[in-house]
């Protein structure tokens, strides 16, 4: 079995576990709705993706 010849020391560790943190998803303006969404998808509201319309607009309910 492989056991390692070093103990891996604490600053060697952490620059190995540097790149596990959760990092917050990042949100765009939307140009023409002006609304928030996730870069390099489709608006869910308006179904637009680049300029091109894409899906049916959602329809709103007022419940």
């Amino acid at each position: 079995m492989a056991v390692p010849r070093r103990k891996t020391s604490p600053s060697r560790q952490g620059m190995r576990r540097s790149h596990d943190a959760l990092k917050a998803p990042t949100y765009v303006e939307d140009k023409d709705s002006g609304n928030l969404r996730r870069p390099h998808h489709v608006d869910l509201k308006t179904g637009m993706y680049r300029g091109k319309q894409i899906l049916k607009p959602k329809a709103t309910t007022n419940d």
